[in-house]
């Protein structure tokens, strides 16, 4: 089994940053593949940046890129999204996510599905003011 508890969301205004945490526990071949997702009100869940754990081999969403950073701690168990730039179309309640890799045709990797994801936190807010 493994458990994940996400913190450090909040409220700031446009151009800020924030870094978020997921603590996680349990066996960590099941969580091989890393990410955070986002979902906000109206709208469907949306992968944001993921990591294959330990390779640091990372994918995110073309709206992220070069303003979010994913990262992990090994030691710590712990993944971080740091977020900066932040712009009102980045709120949103974010999710961490751990999973196992998929097959892409002949390759073996993350996936940025959520579906792929069998385990999933509880959620920290986002908000980001104009």
């Amino acid at each position: 089994q493994v458990q994940l508890v996400e913190s450090g969301g909040g409220s700031v205004q446009a151009g800020g940053s924030l870094r978020l945490s997921c603590a996680a526990s349990g066996y960590s071949y099941s969580r091989e593949c890393m990410a955070w997702f986002r979902q906000a009100p109206g709208k469907e869940r949306e992968g944001v940046a993921g990591i294959y754990s330990g390779r640091s081999r990372t994918w995110y969403v073309d709206s992220v890129k070069g303003r979010f950073t994913i990262s992990e701690d090994s030691a710590k168990n712990t993944l971080y999204l740091q977020m900066n730039s932040l712009k009102p179309e980045d709120t949103a309640m974010y999710y961490c996510a751990a999973g196992r890799r998929q097959w892409a045709g002949a390759v073996l990797s993350c996936s940025t599905n959520g579906a792929t994801y069998n385990y999933w936190g509880q959620g920290t807010q986002v908000t980001v003011s104009s």
